[in-house]
């Protein structure tokens, strides 16, 4: 039977305990490639550098990066599919894409190296968590064009380590081949975590005696609180991994099991900034606002000055030498996370819209019952109608946004005039998720 190994933990890469200086000269050496990738390479770029009157060798210093224009989500739409890339299309290894508000994806591309890269970080994300060479790595995040499940995968071997991928959903066999294969780590959502807990207990087995000592969860915001209940239901250790697509998936910061104070950002990879999110102004160091990362690495897809649209803010390193982020804690825009899919309230109102008898006010209320995020739509009838065709209307609206948007909400339609109206910006989330 397969045993959790006992052997050490791989070792650190150098840069992990570098100086401050050494990691600063690699990133403007490694700064001043990409600039100048993207400017070769990129259609996109060039264009966007020559309108704003920049070119690669105005970068002097890192502080020089402030002169160069941002990079946001509408530009990849604008660019579908392949326009954002600095490559030709015979150097692409992978595609991977997520869903956009119009229905179309954005998409990011990977050479080899750019597969490598990915896999490197993630290897070392596991690592700082507390994985070994060796440990059994149970991946239940979603596999295809979402990054998660395949980034994890990859870095998992990377490392060393047997993986089974069994994507997610099915809690079932989820727990059967818990019990049997012995995993040491799990990667999942840690709302889906919670899920698993639930059936744990729902079979009559006791989560603290299962083989897990370490939960790797990302791709959706979670609070310390769900922390501490995930490591004492299954007496594991409980680590944040945080990335995004548009800058190469899961693996760009990670949380190290030895402090769990915050996520280190690999920043031989990823340069990080924070930003006033109404200026587009640098911040110093310690002061929240929006974060920004320019890769370092990439080939296929440079991405400069990227606006995640996080808000957090950028610490010392602790338990290695790169800075960490806090966890984030809200967004400048209106996007929601919901069990890990990006949800934005216009997706909503498109399919609103498509529904005959609702008119087009609507208000989105989150909540969390038990362990799972909830969406209703709070939405209004165009006119009086009868109970039946409010019924139809709601299973009507609720097929939509499972079919496009990929989530399941539940539907109240209300009479004519019920949703508050707003003579400034409407306000169409109302979030009632416990925040601490």
């Amino acid at each position: 039977m397969l045993t959790r190994p006992t052997g050490a933990r791989a070792p650190l890469d150098p840069i992990e305990t570098a100086s401050r200086d050494e990691i600063t000269a690699l990133q403007l050496k490694r700064m001043k490639q990409t600039l100048q990738r993207a400017y070769e390479g990129s259609p996109f770029y060039r264009a966007k550098f020559d309108e704003c009157g920049v070119h690669p060798d105005d970068l002097k210093s890192l502080s020089d990066l402030k002169k160069f224009p941002f990079t946001v989500k509408q530009d990849l739409r604008d660019n579908y599919p392949f326009g954002m890339f600095a490559v030709p299309q015979s150097q692409i290894s992978r595609l991977h894409a997520s869903s956009g508000t119009t229905g179309k994806p954005t998409v990011v591309a990977y050479t080899k190296n750019d597969i490598d890269t990915w896999a490197d970080v993630m290897a070392r994300s596991i690592r700082a968590a507390g994985g070994a060479p060796g440990d059994i790595c149970h991946v239940a995040y979603g596999y295809g064009l979402f990054t998660g499940g395949l980034g994890a995968h990859y870095g998992a071997e990377r490392l060393g380590c047997t993986v089974v991928p069994i994507s997610g959903g099915m809690t079932e066999r989820q727990i059967t081949l818990i019990e049997d294969f012995k995993p040491s780590i799990i990667m999942v959502t840690p709302s889906y975590m919670l899920s698993i807990l639930d059936a744990y207990r729902a079979a009559g087995l006791d989560p603290r005696e299962s083989s897990l000592k370490t939960g790797i969860f990302g791709a959706e915001p979670w609070t310390n609180a769900m922390r501490g209940e995930i490591e004492q239901a299954f007496d594991m250790d409980a680590v944040d991994i945080f990335g995004l697509s548009e800058v190469m998936g899961p693996g760009v910061a990670q949380e190290c099991v030895e402090t769990k104070d915050g996520l280190h950002i690999w920043e031989d990879h990823f340069y990080p900034e924070i930003i006033d999110p109404e200026t587009g102004e640098p911040v110093e160091d310690g002061q929240e606002g929006e974060l920004v990362f320019t890769s370092l690495t990439k080939e296929a897809f440079p991405i400069i000055r990227y606006r995640t649209r996080d808000l957090t803010r950028l610490l010392p390193g602790t338990a290695r030498s790169m800075r960490r982020m806090e966890k984030v804690t809200g967004r400048s825009d209106d996007m929601i996370i919901l069990r890990g899919v990006n949800v934005f309230p216009t997706q909503i109102e498109e399919q609103i819209l498509k529904c005959a008898a609702l008119a087009p006010h609507y208000q989105i209320h989150l909540s969390r019952k038990g362990r799972m995020d909830e969406m209703c739509i709070h939405c209004e009838c165009k006119a009086e109608i009868d109970e039946a065709t409010l019924q139809a209307a709601a299973r009507e609206l609720m097929g939509h946004v499972k079919s496009v948007v990929g989530v399941s909400c539940k539907v109240e339609i209300k009479p004519c005039g019920a949703i508050q109206r707003s003579e400034g910006k409407a306000k169409r989330v109302v979030d009632a998720r416990p925040k601490g």
